[in-house]
């Protein structure tokens, strides 16, 4: 599209462009030609009741949320249990307002048959509480096998009295599926789609119109770029992404032993008692263990190869490592998080020496247990 014409999309109002698909204002140039002129994402939307994944990097997603607290409406967040601490939005709660939040713990199909539901809804309530985030309500779900759904929804209509719906989420975390079901349950999108632009930003979200006059609001995915998933070949993602129940994985280890998760992180127990950690991580990242010793050696000589994903070619694109050193207390039952691969969980009270070697960036952090 040449940069005298200036374009804007009859449904959301955003800027429209000929160039890049992953961008908001897509058009393809054929479209051009059709009346009325609507960006790709509203056409979806429109036509396939299908949300996108356009995705937006957090400074300006917070400035967004500034506006959402002078507005009265349900702010739904949805985040992810295999990576909860990192699909989190950090500072939310100073952002929503007096509004109501209701948490949507998405993938909960991962998660090992025999976990306890409402073991699972406490854990969750205390790391809210702990983000300081006041929430009306948690429902754990699993967009891709329609579990809890129906649940979702009965809280949103619960919830959102006449106000209009706020949804919020990282990428890759199930948001356009819910999305998509609140669209097919409340709205027959017979009316234009429409803007809503905010100041200080350059987002522009699509607003889905709902049957009472009130409307969802479709907001970017927020890119987080402390999570692995952010920073692998889309190649790669495929395999730390887990798809069916995790299979726990159990090591008894020495002091002064290693695990190396592919080349993607590396875990050492440097000090303690022989204990046994187990692994949740996805069953298609193959784990080796070594003396701690060897670990650096190892690493050099077969990363790559041997220690893969990811594989030779795209080894240099991965940030370099970073060396954590985590203390797990006497007493405590604990989690190592490495965001967006899984978690191990310290299976022992007696406590252990850890460290933990991670691309520079992502988010390394001790927890209490999930499971």
């Amino acid at each position: 599209m040449s940069t005298e014409t200036i374009i804007h999309c009859a449904g959301c109002g955003v800027l429209l462009q000929t160039e890049d698909k992953t961008k908001l204002g897509f058009i393809p140039a054929e479209a051009l030609q059709k009346e009325p002129l609507i960006c790709q994402r509203c056409y979806r939307i429109k036509h396939y009741n299908e949300s996108s994944s356009i995705t937006l990097q957090q400074d300006d997603f917070l400035k967004l949320l500034g506006h959402v607290g002078q507005t009265k409406a349900l702010v739904v967040k949805i985040v992810d249990i295999f990576d909860f601490e990192g699909s989190m939005i950090s500072s939310l709660s100073r952002f929503v307002g007096s509004n109501p939040v209701l948490l949507v713990v998405n993938k909960i199909d991962l998660l090992p048959k025999v976990t306890n539901a409402n073991k699972i809804i406490n854990w969750v309530q205390r790391r809210a509480k702990e983000a300081n985030l006041k929430v009306v309500d948690i429902i754990l779900c699993s967009a891709k096998k329609n579990i809890g759904f129906d649940r979702v929804i009965t809280a949103v209509q619960e919830y959102r009295g006449n106000m209009d719906v706020y949804v919020v989420g990282a990428t890759n975390v199930g948001k356009s599926t819910l999305i998509n079901r609140l669209i097919s349950d409340y709205s027959d999108l017979e009316a234009e789609l429409t803007t809503s632009q905010y100041p200080g930003t350059t987002l522009d979200l699509v607003k889905i119109p709902l049957d009472d006059g009130r409307f969802i609001v479709d907001t970017p995915g927020i890119v987080h770029l402390h999570r692995l998933t952010e920073v692998v070949k889309k190649r790669d993602l495929a395999r730390i992404m887990p798809d069916k129940p995790l299979k726990p994985i159990v090591f008894q280890l020495n002091e002064a032993q290693t695990l190396f998760f592919g080349a993607l992180a590396r875990f050492d127990f440097i000090k303690g008692d022989h204990q046994s950690f187990t692994c949740y991580i996805s069953n298609a990242i193959q784990i080796h263990r070594t003396k701690l010793e060897r670990a650096d050696e190892l690493y050099e000589g077969h990363k790559g190869v041997m220690l893969a994903p990811p594989n030779e070619a795209d080894l240099d694109e991965l940030p370099k490592f970073v060396k954590h050193g985590i203390n797990i207390p006497k007493g405590k039952q604990m989690d190592v998080l490495i965001s967006g691969l899984g978690w191990i969980k310290v299976n022992s009270v007696s406590g252990a020496q850890l460290a933990v070697h991670a691309p520079k960036g992502i988010k390394v952090i001790a927890r209490e247990s999930l499971i």
